[in-house]
């Protein structure tokens, strides 16, 4: 890394961190390698900062911030300001005195600042804050301009000028004003006089033109009856057509009697559905079409209306419509039917021409016209106020920015929440910092698993107002026993506002080595209470079916009045092998107490050694697992791109989750009323029984009611009372098995009695 600047760092989650204290730290980190950036990437939502400020470093808009536009915000920021080091006291209000009025850019702020002031009475004061900034209503309380070139109605002083704006976007829509107001652009307006001045030269073409306007005024009501009928009157007359030219078509033309039995049975209305789908009149050959009762229901009032104001007036009174009526009606609006099918301007046809008439007429394009001027004239003023908002947000929070993106100092020292920190969840006796906003957890899980800790995903609403937010808390202390899916807490905001929260979702891993060794003990308990509780059901719905099978025997028996069922024999195979097992067993148990006995002053060592076998491997796989627990996966679900392995050592994880504890100096009760109530006699006889027990196993009285592997003087061999020494075995007869007797010597050979 090449650079002139001398940096900081500190050890911080396993790996160096760049240390930020002076302006000169934040103008040289384009020379900080970014290798050494904690992170390179991160999200411009679901983060505790400002929404705005993130929108005005990502200056690229795709919802990112990036080291590039980290850097550049820094430049940006300590250019227009006298001294880099204020941009490190995050103060909320920008002094006017710390704007460097030298260069051109810090002159134009330094005017806006002070102008925007004036205009909020404020001409005095030596700061100015956001807030003043976005008091737009009375920057420009002089003026019904802001610099948008959006024009709402009430910009317009005339109440003529006002309708005209309100006819534009009832016909193409508004556009939202900076003040939040719906206006018109000037796009909208050029397209709406476009289109008012194409509509009126097209409905020109008609006036005094008989051909198009066969009815006068009255051809627009009259050619909307004629097309409402015309497709159904021209099916009509083809299919009078096709009886005429084959009769066998008539049934067909006319629909078959099955399609009427289809829906005959239905409640029907005169405009259902089948009826109107049927042919407008019964078809004949060369028949007319009746204008009268003899119609489908279905479209009785469309020929009324149609008889009403298109055959009455050009073709005086008929009770029925020819073919040869219906060519000439169809002649009659042919040009009509061009001149529609012809439109231009339909976007302004819903007002009318009369209105559309008066607007043309008026001088309400150039007026408009010159109001979006105006506005727009104030968009070099209102650039400049929102250059003065951008460096109010910069000098307040680019450096809290910097302390958790280059580095995660605000993380790691503990004394600020860093910014992807949500809030705090309240659950199972613990209290857990590392809580983060997520959108989808499912998602979000197949990363996060990878960071080796214990993620609880929660859902949170707040009841009173509805909202709805999904959380995953990292679990770094205490234990998991009691947590399962379905379980409520209480999840408190950065802003202090509480979220009823049910865990969705959990994600197992180690919380700590005390965990892992109590894990084995922990499932071997389970197993055994899940064994236990089936054999038990299945013991239980055994003896139930025997029960109810037996007493179906019985009665079977009974009601034919045949012997009952001899009982079954105890088969006495059965009875050796449950002996032989229980030698075995018993056989084990003596060997391993006989073996823990001959340890003497050392069986405490061999219990400690006994736990660690046992727990030994669970503790060493927590552990293990425990060294690698890293912040960086749960991040990068998120859209981080962290650029280093964030540890979460186990004391570090111990500040992020706090158990419940009692306050230094706390008093105890420690009488429950409501405890078990002791019987302090039963443990008394208890106790006796087990001392009595064990005298007499001590006294061998119980030997001969046990298997010859676990008598007293096998286990305790010389400790017992009735141990004796085994008498000598004759040689060459075999040591019993099961005793304590040792090979006797040889016995010396006898002389003969000759020698003697």
């Amino acid at each position: 890394m090449n650079t002139n600047h001398v940096w900081k760092f500190f050890r911080a989650g396993g790996f160096d961190q760049v240390r930020i204290e002076t302006g000169a730290d934040l103008l040289a980190l384009d020379e900080l390698d970014q290798k050494l950036w904690v992170a390179l990437a991160c999200p411009t939502v679901g983060l505790e900062f400002d929404a705005k400020t993130l929108a005005m470093v990502d200056t690229d808009k795709d919802g990112r911030i990036r080291a590039p536009e980290i850097i550049a915000a820094v430049k940006w920021a300590a250019a227009r300001l006298k001294n880099p080091d204020d941009l490190l006291k995050g103060s909320a209000a920008l002094p006017l005195s710390a704007i460097n009025d030298a260069t051109t850019e810090g002159r134009e702020l330094l005017s806006s600042a002070r102008e925007i002031l004036s205009n909020l009475q404020k001409a005095d004061a030596p700061c100015i804050t956001i807030e003043d900034t976005l008091d737009t209503a009375r920057i420009f309380a002089q003026t019904r301009f802001n610099g948008d070139g959006v024009l709402p109605p009430d910009s317009a002083a005339d109440p003529a000028t006002k309708a005209v704006i309100e006819d534009i976007i009832a016909c193409f829509g508004a556009e939202k004003d900076r003040s939040g107001k719906m206006g018109v652009t000037q796009a909208k307006v050029d397209l709406f006089f476009t289109e008012a001045q194409a509509y009126s030269n097209w409905f020109a073409l008609a006036a005094g033109d008989a051909a198009i306007l066969p009815l006068g005024e009255a051809t627009s009501g009259a050619a909307a009856a004629y097309r409402a009928l015309k497709v159904k009157v021209d099916d009509f007359f083809a299919r009078c057509r096709l009886a005429a030219y084959d009769p066998r078509s008539l049934s067909a033309v006319n629909r078959e009697e099955k399609e009427f039995l289809a829906f005959a049975a239905k409640d029907l209305t005169i405009t259902s559905a089948e009826i109107a789908a049927f042919p407008i009149a019964h078809v004949g050959p060369g028949k007319a079409l009746p204008l009268g009762d003899a119609v489908n229901p279905a479209w009785s009032q469309a020929i009324a209306r149609f008889t009403a104001e298109v055959v009455r007036p050009l073709l005086h009174d008929k009770l029925a419509l020819t073919e040869a009526d219906w060519a000439l009606l169809n002649s009659r609006f042919a040009a009509h039917e061009a001149w529609l099918a012809a439109k231009t301007g339909a976007g302004v046809e819903k007002l009318g021409m009369p209105r559309v008439h008066a607007i043309l007429a008026g001088p309400f394009k150039q007026t408009i016209d010159g109001l979006i001027a105006k506005d727009k004239a104030l968009e070099p003023e209102v650039n400049t106020i929102v250059t003065v908002e951008r460096l109010a947000r910069y000098y307040r929070d680019l450096f809290q920015l910097v302390h958790n993106f280059v580095s995660f100092r605000d993380f790691y020292s503990r004394k600020d929440k860093a910014i992807f920190q949500a809030g705090t969840l309240y659950l199972d006796q613990r209290s857990c910092e590392l809580c983060i906003a997520v959108t989808d957890a499912a998602k979000h899980a197949s990363m996060a698993g990878l960071s080796g800790t214990y993620l609880a995903y929660c859902d949170c609403i707040r009841k009173g107002s509805g909202e709805q937010m999904q959380i995953v808390a990292a679990i770094t202390g205490g234990e998991s026993d009691n947590l399962m899916v379905g379980r409520n807490g209480i999840f408190y905001d950065r802003k202090g506002r509480d979220w009823d929260a049910t865990i969705t979702k959990l994600v197992d891993n180690p919380i700590s080595i005390r965990q892992g060794f109590w894990a084995p003990y922990k499932k071997a308990a389970r197993l055994i209470h899940d064994q236990v509780t089936k054999r038990a059901a299945e013991a239980d719905e055994a003896a139930v079916g025997k029960l109810t099978q037996t007493a179906s025997t019985v009665e079977a028996a009974a009601l034919k009045g045949a012997p009952l069922p001899a009982a079954r024999k105890i088969d006495p195979g059965m009875i050796a092998a449950l002996g032989v097992g229980a030698a075995g067993l018993g056989g084990m148990i003596g060997g391993l107490i006989s073996g823990f006995l001959g340890l003497r002053w050392l069986m405490p060592l061999g219990v400690v050694g006994i736990m660690l076998i046992i727990s030994g491997p669970s503790m060493l796989l927590a552990w293990l697992k425990l060294r690698r627990r890293n912040l960086g996966p749960i991040l990068d679900a998120n859209g981080w791109a962290v650029n280093a392995k964030a540890r979460i050592n186990v004391p570090f994880g111990a500040s992020l989750t706090r158990v419940a504890a009692l306050p230094a100096g706390a008093q105890r009760d420690l009488v429950d009323p409501f405890a078990e109530k002791t019987r302090p006699w039963k443990l008394y006889l208890a106790l006796a029984a087990l001392l009595a027990l064990s005298f007499c196993y001590y006294m061998g009285s119980l030997d001969r009611m046990l298997p010859p592997p676990v008598q007293s003087i096998q286990v305790l061999k010389s400790y017992a009372p009735g141990y004796k020494a085994p008498a000598p075995t004759p040689p060459g007869l075999p040591v019993p098995s099961g005793t304590n007797a040792a090979p006797a010597a040889p016995a010396a050979p006898k002389k003969d009695r000759a020698e003697q």
